[in-house]
């Protein structure tokens, strides 16, 4: 197994490729994770068009003042699943940014939880806006966190 790079890939670059080839690249190794993915340890496993696996492994590092897993947690993994749903659905030439976003927590997160996930499904991709679900569940399959977002489709520069 290779270790995992990351950094940002530039936009000229994202620019010539389909969406769901760079988003798998970012599953296979063969395009670096963001920085925030190594900050919050987080993983991209599974990508196919309109649908995005994330996990992680809470810990003692993210926790709020109560001593639960910060919400902005399971709202990052959220974000980075649905917008990358949204990504998969895109052509050559395109990206996507965060429009709107709206979380509903369900259970705390414990920094015990093991292994969650986040998967973002896309609800309906159009010619400028995406809109996606996603759920971050435990181990056990129970839903911590619930959240939809919409997405602005723009065009991408092949020049940086």
């Amino acid at each position: 197994m290779t270790e995992k790079r990351y950094g940002t890939v530039p936009s000229s670059v994202q620019a010539t490729m389909p969406g769901l080839a760079f988003v798998q690249g970012l599953v296979a190794g063969t395009q670096p994770h963001n920085t925030m993915a190594r900050t919050l340890g987080y993983d991209i496993v599974e990508a196919e068009k309109g649908r995005v696996l994330i996990t992680a492994s809470p810990t003692g590092d993210h926790l709020n003042p109560q001593g639960t897993v910060h919400g902005g947690f399971s709202a990052t993994l959220l974000d980075a699943s649905m917008g990358l749903a949204v990504q998969t659905t895109l052509e050559q030439g395109y990206g996507s940014t965060s429009l709107e976003f709206k979380i509903t927590f369900i259970r705390p997160v414990l920094p015990d939880a093991g292994l969650i996930r986040a998967e973002g499904i896309i609800l309906k991709s159009g010619r400028r806006i995406g809109y996606a679900e996603g759920k971050v569940t435990d181990s056990q399959g129970k839903l911590l966190a619930h959240a939809t977002t919409s997405c602005m489709i723009l065009e991408r520069s092949t020049q940086n």
